[in-house]
């Protein structure tokens, strides 16, 4: 039986992760989007250069060519914004958006994904967002990981004192102890108990939500 970390050793993990995943934006900032930016800019660059002396032709050709990388970079900085809080989240609820991040994640990688999320939308804005959050990390360690064939997320009242959310993978399981922790950390946001189950065959969190979450 391990020793628990403390609520300063917590942190410290919180923030490493977070660090981390800034650290990740910004290399895929610089080495995606910027890089095909610039690219764009040389491109529209070399097409006025062409018009400028009258070859049109090759002017229309790079311009194509500019016009197809910019809707590229556009995709990627729209998976990038939906990664990070989803617009959908915000207008219309965790069912939708879990619903959507399970459709997009389950198309890439072959993953048949079961969500019944319904009981959730009496929580608070805030702690939706954090329950999404949940849910996006262990789906996306669960890829890291596999990816699984199979994902599922189910919540439900039990009785009127909580929401247990379950969520479930049957990819090999999580072998890094800073993963885990930093998730029940993000679990103690919402005044929640985490408890996770792993096996090589797959794992399974449980996650125990007081109602008052739902009345922030």
């Amino acid at each position: 039986m391990r020793d628990e970390p403390s609520p300063r050793e917590l942190t410290e993990q919180v923030l490493a992760a977070e660090q981390d995943e800034r650290r990740r934006i910004a290399l895929f900032l610089h080495d995606g989007p910027v890089q095909s930016l610039a690219g764009v800019a040389l491109m529209l660059d070399a097409a006025l250069d062409f018009m400028r002396r009258g070859k049109t032709d090759q002017a229309g050709e790079v311009l194509e060519k500019a016009m197809s990388r910019t809707r590229l970079t556009i995709g990627e900085l729209r998976d990038l914004s939906f990664n990070l809080e989803p617009v959908v989240l915000r207008d219309h609820g965790l069912g939708m958006a879990v619903n959507a991040l399970a459709e997009d994640r389950g198309l890439e990688y072959g993953i048949h994904v079961e969500i019944d999320v319904a009981a959730a939308e009496s929580l608070g804005e805030r702690s939706q967002a954090a329950l999404y959050q949940i849910v996006r990390e262990a789906f996306e360690g669960a890829i890291r990981r596999g990816p699984p064939k199979n994902f599922s997320v189910r919540v439900v009242a039990t009785g009127t004192a909580a929401l247990e959310a379950t969520i479930h993978d049957d990819a090999p399981g999580e072998r890094r102890k800073r993963s885990i922790e930093v998730l029940e950390e993000r679990a103690r946001t919402l005044h929640a108990a985490l408890s996770v189950d792993q096996a090589d065959d797959g794992t399974t969190m449980r996650l125990v939500l007081p109602t008052y979450a739902g009345s922030e």
